[in-house]
């Protein structure tokens, strides 16, 4: 089972995310921003993040530079609104990256793709 730690401001969202993701077998903890994420990474140690880009306070590109400096094995799938944010080459550092939509087919194919590509590396 792989842990995950979902970062979405959105409070439908993030519930959706843990419940389908949850679905797929996977342990699931969320967090409302990317300050509360980053004090969870310790506890949770998720093989893989997904994070949100537009959030209050620190956005999810510094998230995401904070948390593969902490780790540069944690998988990151970049999870947002808007599409614009694909030609930010501070993206570039994600495996991977969504645009949201409230039907989670994407996302959770993505996040299928991705642990199964660690995995295989990691072999």
């Amino acid at each position: 089972m792989s842990r995950i730690l979902v970062v979405e401001d959105e409070p439908s969202l993030r519930m959706l995310y843990r419940s389908d993701l949850s679905e797929d077998g996977h342990e699931v903890a969320t967090a409302s921003n990317a300050q509360e994420a980053l004090a969870q990474l310790e506890e949770v140690r998720p093989d893989l993040v997904v994070l949100d880009i537009r959030m209050p306070g620190m956005d999810g590109l510094d998230a995401m530079s904070r948390i593969l400096e902490r780790n540069p094995r944690t998988a990151v799938v970049l999870n947002s609104a808007f599409s614009c944010y694909k030609e930010n080459f501070l993206s570039w550092a994600a495996d991977a990256y969504v645009v949201k939509s409230s039907d989670t087919t994407e996302l959770r194919e993505t996040v299928r793709r991705v642990l199964a590509e660690r995995e295989r590396a990691s072999a």
